[in-house]
């Protein structure tokens, strides 16, 4: 990767009209941001549907997207809403927060407005579409429209009859087509919106981090659709689910309940499903940062139904046997791996025989006891440096909300803050003067902002995925802060000197 910089922003947390972010006007402004100050990349969360909880990183789908994203103004232009549609239904009322529970019953009115006058006319491609991803958005389509019918229920508390994908099941969608139309409909506009967007941001020079999470919901279409991708018992229930050991984040550990693969069938045919789903990704996205890279070399495996994450253990994954079959069909990819947590030699291992860039956590060398390599003076250039992630603190909470009194001064002492300098302004210059190839600032760094506007806090369910920014928060101040930084630090997109005054 050439020295560049970033810029982490959730497409949930941009200003709009509807009650979240969008791929509407208001991304286009942030592309144009981006590309004002010189930044290589925006890193986004997963664009994937969002169930229970309104993780990203748990979803009905690992190929479908989130209909929260599509530009409804662009159906407007297009005839199939009008303009009062967007004032008369409810979204939430505060403009710094996703208002989740007013969101879901309102959005979906929304676009069921459309419905009929898209059927009657839909565009031109939309057939086209339908069947080169039928794969996918098939199973999909048939998955949602079964759930929405029982009461959106997870799958496996169905009627045994539907429980799996067959001629009962879709003799049900039969006879429910206008389902089976809504969610086409709805995946035709997200991919059509964001190849849209994406291109804007390529011709300005940004490309786009994708983040794709390793593990599917176990109330997914692959688990109803697919079960022989992973390890279920005789009733298709899993057989153990993932999680982390005991960590700082909790106690138990974090018990995500996710199913595991079964690696060894996956192996059997190259692991195809793998190769498809990095496929798809390479489409969508310029890089892909893999969420939870470590489980490829070792995954914590819990027994489906203990109490808590404690009572799992380590078990052997494929390693770089997947990238290996990837790299075979795809070329060389490109993937950053989120290499954080509990590491071992045999992770360090892997993620160097297949040459991908780890990343670095500099709030993490603060919270550490001595000489920590999260600490810029302990990077090497194949990595991606970061304040924090979209599980930590910012950088200002941080330092308000839980930093130690020695944390503090360690960090006063390291960052040697200049007079009036924040925390936050002294931890972004940091990672920008960094070896790293690569910096991601967040964007609640940028602003200066304390906790209310973390985007997560792990092992919580409730209050995260809901921060989102002004629409008046990027001021001309910072601008210059950011374009000052990249310049500065010769990570200007381009490779541009830096700029001195005269």
């Amino acid at each position: 990767m050439e020295r560049a910089s970033g810029v982490l922003m959730p497409v949930s947390s941009l200003p709009g009209r509807v009650g979240i972010g969008t791929f509407g006007r208001e991304a286009y402004d942030f592309v144009d941001f981006l590309a004002r100050t010189h930044q290589r990349y925006w890193q986004v969360l997963p664009l994937t549907t969002t169930s229970f909880g309104d993780s990203p990183y748990q979803s009905f789908s690992a190929f479908a997207g989130n209909p929260y994203f599509i530009d409804v103004e662009d159906l407007v232009r297009l005839g199939y809403l009008c303009e009062n549609d967007l004032v008369v239904l409810p979204f939430g009322n505060d403009p710094g927060s996703v208002d989740y529970g007013t969101l879901f019953r309102g959005h979906r009115a929304l676009l069921e407005r459309a419905l009929p006058s898209f059927s009657a006319a839909p565009p031109a491609d939309f057939g086209e579409f339908c069947a080169a991803n039928a794969s996918w958005l098939d199973p999909y389509c048939e998955f949602m429209s079964i759930k929405e019918g029982l009461g959106l229920k997870a799958y496996y508390e169905w009627p045994k009859r539907y429980r799996s994908r067959g001629e009962e099941s879709a003799a049900l969608c039969d006879r429910h087509p206008e389902r089976m139309r809504y969610h086409q409909m709805t995946q035709y506009f997200f991919y059509r919106h964001w190849k849209r967007l994406k291109g804007y941001a390529n011709e300005r020079g940004v490309l786009v981090i994708g983040d794709i999470p390793i593990y599917v919901s176990r109330d997914s279409v692959e688990m109803w659709a697919a079960p022989e991708l992973f390890r279920v018992d005789a009733n298709g229930a899993p057989v153990c689910v993932a999680g982390t050991p005991p960590d700082q984040f909790s106690s138990t550990g974090q018990y995500w309940g996710n199913p595991i693969y079964d690696w060894a069938g996956m192996a059997e045919d190259g692991y195809g499903w793998w190769v498809e789903r990095l496929r798809a990704s390479l489409k969508l996205y310029d890089l892909l940062r893999i969420d939870h890279f470590r489980g490829f070399e070792s995954f914590w495996s819990v027994p489906f139904g203990a109490p808590d994450s404690s009572f799992g253990h380590w078990v052997k994954g494929p390693g770089s046997d997947v990238f290996d079959a990837a790299a075979e069909q795809l070329g060389k990819l490109p993937i950053i791996a989120e290499d954080l947590g509990f590491m071992t030699p045999e992770v360090i291992a892997m993620r160097e025989r297949t040459g991908f860039p780890g990343m670095r956590i500099l709030q993490f060398g603060f919270d550490a006891e001595g000489d920590s390599p999260d600490l810029p003076h302990r990077y090497v250039s194949n990595t991606v440096a970061y304040v924090g992630t979209h599980d930590n603190e910012t950088a200002t909470g941080w330092l308000l909300d839980s930093a130690t009194p020695d944390a503090r001064e360690k960090a006063a002492r390291y960052l040697a803050l200049a007079p009036g300098e924040t925390v936050a302004q002294g931890c972004n210059r940091a990672i920008a003067a960094s070896v790293s190839d690569t910096c991601i600032f967040r964007m609640q760094d940028l602003l200066g902002l304390d906790n209310s506007a973390r985007i997560n806090t792990p092992a919580t369910v409730g209050k995260n995925w809901r921060w989102r920014m002004l629409a008046d928060a990027v001021t001309p101040e910072v601008e210059a802060e950011l374009s000052g930084l990249t310049v500065t630090y010769y990570r200007e997109a381009g490779g541009q000197p830096p700029r001195l005054a005269e």
